[in-house]
Order: C-alpha cells, then sequence, then structure tokens
C-alpha cells in the first residue's frame, strides 16, 4: 500500500492523489491560526495530471493523501504521424505513440531524437516531462539593425525549427541553434 502524505507535508514539486486523480504541487502557502482552537490550514495551488487543469485548494492540515502510481519512463522522439506522436522507450525499445490532444503545445519543443520522460500513471501514459532545456534550430529571424540597441530593442523574435517563438538577442542569426528552458519557453543562451 502506498504511504499517506499530510497536507501539511506536502512541498512545492511533490505529487498526491487526490479524488483519485494525480496532482503536482505547483505552490503551497501554510496559515497558522492567532487564536487559539484555530486549525492551520494547507493552500495548495495544484495542477491535475490528467486534465492539465491548475487551481487552487485549501486543506486542513491533518488531511491526508495516497502516493499516486507515478512512473517515469526515459523515451526519445522518433516523428509525427496521423495517428499521434511516436517515441521509443528508451529501456525496452518499444514504441509509444501519444495522441494529439495529450502531447498539446509540447509539440513546439519536440524535435528528433529529443529525449525525455512519459510520465505514466497506473501504467497508462499520461504527459511528457522535458529536460530543462532543448536545442532548436533558427529558422527564420529579420537582421538585427544597427542603432536598435539605443531604441530599447535589444532582442528580436525568431521563428524556430518546430514553428515555436522565442524572443532572442540581436546577435542570433538563421541557422544558428539555441537553447530554450522548456517550463518559460523563453531563450537560454545558444546551444
Amino acid at each position: 500500500m502506498a504511504a499517506l502524505i499530510e497536507a501539511i507535508g506536502i512541498k512545492r514539486k511533490m505529487f498526491f492523489e487526490y479524488e483519485n486523480a494525480p496532482y503536482h504541487c505547483i505552490d503551497v502557502e501554510v496559515s497558522t491560526p492567532t487564536a487559539r482552537g484555530g486549525q492551520t490550514l494547507v493552500r495548495i495551488k495544484m495542477r491535475n495530471l490528467l486534465t492539465r487543469a491548475v487551481f487552487d485548494k485549501t486543506f486542513k492540515a491533518g488531511e491526508k493523501f495516497k502516493e499516486p502510481d507515478l512512473a517515469s519512463v526515459p523515451a526519445s522522439y522518433l516523428y509525427a504521424d496521423s495517428h499521434g506522436y511516436n517515441f521509443m522507450d528508451q529501456e525496452t525499445f518499444d514504441t509509444v505513440t501519444l495522441g494529439r490532444d495529450m502531447v498539446g503545445d509540447d509539440r513546439l519543443l519536440l524535435v528528433e531524437n529529443v529525449v525525455l520522460q512519459i510520465q505514466k500513471y497506473n501504467g497508462s501514459p499520461i504527459g511528457l516531462v522535458f529536460p530543462p532545456h532543448v536545442e532548436l534550430v533558427v529558422t527564420r529571424t529579420e537582421p538585427g539593425a544597427r542603432g536598435d540597441t539605443a531604441a530599447g530593442n535589444v532582442t528580436k523574435v525568431a521563428t524556430l525549427e518546430t514553428g515555436l517563438e522565442v524572443r532572442v538577442p540581436l546577435f542570433i542569426k538563421e541557422g544558428e541553434r539555441v537553447k530554450v528552458h522548456t517550463e518559460t519557453r523563453e531563450f537560454a543562451g545558444r546551444a
């Protein structure tokens, strides 16, 4: 049986099960009462890993949650077709296909052979966990014009090989490889 976690023990980036669904804690705030007999409350900003919905919920400090049956499997991205996005499990070398609705906007970070984690709940895939950065090639950007920095324009828009648009420094040119932060989808440096 999975261990129980008290609400007061939940920290940022922890996983827990609530109402038979897995959740990821994005932020947590504990409020202790000043009056005697008042209850300590824990306000959790949480993401449902099945629906991707984010919301705040307040729990009593002593409420208990189960640990979810989550597993992360290393996989590399192969290709997309009419059935969805295909990945190769790095342990069993099986092909795992995820539907377009499950991948969603994460498709803008997928390039051939990128290694990531497929998150599974009770043995079924529920989502992707990317490394902190991915490397992508700049396919289109305006050349940086001389004098732009004086006007305060120190960045420009660049379109990357996956269609993702990010703001990059003026010195970045077409054909260069750049690192993109996978959580914020912002420029993180040259590759």
